[in-house]
């Protein structure tokens, strides 16, 4: 029987409790599972309104904007008190919803992912942030598995969800299904969050100027990734890593951090961490495309596409299972062999996937779901040991930088990610010249280039593996 100070999970999800769980969990699942969903439907998003060559765009503007919507959540909090935050969130993610909806084209697209970006990173934000206010401490622990399941939830509901409709012809009614549940979750809101927030906690102020210069470096590759000339691509390479440089100059000098001390050195414990934590988010990222090469070059239907795709996450959940809790020597022999992993199976997809023989004579190209779990059973690998060192090894007092760091690091190369991505398969013929045949050519480039970040990860990592 728990005692006072240990919550059970009936606690948690029983009455009161019960409803105000399902009101925050529903904060990340309805952020989480738009993620899976508009990356299931763009194949056919891109076959009805065109927009080809901004194909990454839409996880690009997705994410950049939800790294500020995660980053402004305290203040927004300090603001309007945590009720009407995450009413005021659920108002721009249903905005940006609805104007995906009804987009004629992929220019208003766009700008619907914006919005839905800055909604959805200030959901997150709110619902993680939230469950100090919440819960009694005795039940923090439970909730924060609760809200962070939220993913795995989102890996099975978002590709049927999105699959489903773009099976149907009807990829629009994929953004009109979430507004209702959009609703549902305001409600909850209104009844079971209280108007002002409990904390104690003194006012945190966000490094806006960081995070900003953060998204100009992301868009400026994006920029340079709309070109299939070298020239041009090669200049928004090298903005992006000059506005980066004067991110790390700046930050070091900042009286309000982004990073803690001594996290832009790959050669410090707590540098090799946070690169290895980014190397491997960006090989993931490649699974942006995969829905798209699966139903053009395999002939896979919008619903099993989304699916495969979905492989990749659940490989990162399968191998954070079993590399959770391990013993030190095991912890570091996996965070050797997890970058490898990823690195060979992002190898075998760049050969595999383009083969159209895998598909033909009744074949169902069953070949490529290894490697498309090994890329995230590679990440999952090194992740749960990896976030506990973070902590272990932040200089005595930035603890909670350190901390925070992690979830803006990601997102931060995801949005990188998908901006590489863009360029590497317009300049591999994505677009030009497009088809099944600009398809193999991109998808032999995307995997290739991106095989380099995880194994780049497997030297860098010497520092995160010392960090025990």
């Amino acid at each position: 029987m728990p005692s006072k100070h240990n919550g059970s999970w009936s606690e948690l999800l029983w009455g009161g409790n019960g409803l105000r769980s399902l009101a925050l969990a529903g904060g990340v699942a309805v952020h989480a599972v738009n993620v899976y969903i508009a990356t299931t439907i763009l194949p056919s998003v891109v076959a009805d309104i065109g927009g080809l060559a901004y194909y990454a765009w839409n996880t690009t503007l997705f994410v950049v904007t939800s790294i500020l919507g995660s980053a402004i959540s305290p203040q927004v909090i300090e603001s309007l008190g945590l009720r009407r935050a995450f009413l005021f969130a659920l108002a721009v993610f249903a905005l940006g919803t609805l104007v995906c909806a009804v987009s004629p084209s992929m220019a208003v697209l766009l700008l619907g992912r914006t919005a839905q970006g800055l909604g959805g990173g200030l959901l997150l934000g709110l619902s993680y942030s939230a469950v100090r206010v919440v819960f009694e401490e005795r039940l923090w622990s439970r909730a924060m598995v609760l809200v962070s399941s939220m993913w795995g939830v989102a890996t099975l509901a978002g590709p049927a969800i999105g699959g489903i409709f773009a099976q149907t012809g009807h990829w629009r009614l994929a953004f009109w299904s979430v507004l209702p549940i959009a609703a549902g979750l305001a409600m909850l809101v209104c009844t079971q969050i209280a108007a002002a927030s409990r904390s104690e906690r003194q006012p945190v102020r966000a490094p806006l100027g960081m995070i900003s210069l953060l998204i100009v470096s992301v868009l400026a590759v994006s920029l340079g990734s709309l070109s299939d000339q070298l020239g041009w691509n090669a200049a928004g390479i090298a903005a992006g890593l000059l506005i980066t440089g004067c991110i790390a100059w700046l930050d070091d000098r900042s009286a309000v951090r982004l990073f803690p001390s001594g996290s832009y050195s790959p050669f410090t414990r707590l540098g090799s961490l946070y690169a290895c934590i980014g190397l491997l988010s960006i090989g993931v990222t490649t699974e942006i495309y995969i829905p798209y090469f699966l139903q053009l070059i395999h002939g896979k239907s919008p619903l099993a596409a989304g699916y495969w795709t979905a492989l990749m996450s659940a490989g990162w959940t399968l191998g954070s299972f079993l590399s959770s809790g391990r013993p030190t020597r095991l912890a570091n022999r996996l965070m050797l062999i997890g970058p490898i992993v990823s690195a060979v199976s992002l190898l075998s997809l760049a050969v595999m996937l383009p083969m159209t023989g895998l598909s033909e004579g009744g074949r169902d190209a069953y070949g490529l779901m290894l490697p498309l779990l090994g890329v995230g059973v590679g990440v999952g690998f090194c992740w749960p040991n990896m976030l506990t060192r973070v902590y272990k090894s932040a200089p005595p007092g930035q603890e909670n930088i350190a901390s925070a760091a992690i979830t803006t690091l990601q997102l931060y190369a995801m949005a990188m990610g998908a901006a590489l991505a863009g360029m590497v398969t317009n300049a591999a013929g994505f677009t030009d010249p497009g088809g099944v045949t600009g398809a193999r050519q991109a998808a032999w480039a995307l995997f290739a280039v991106f095989a380099c970040a995880p194994a780049l990860a497997v030297f860098l990592g010497k520092g995160a593996r010392r960090a025990a």
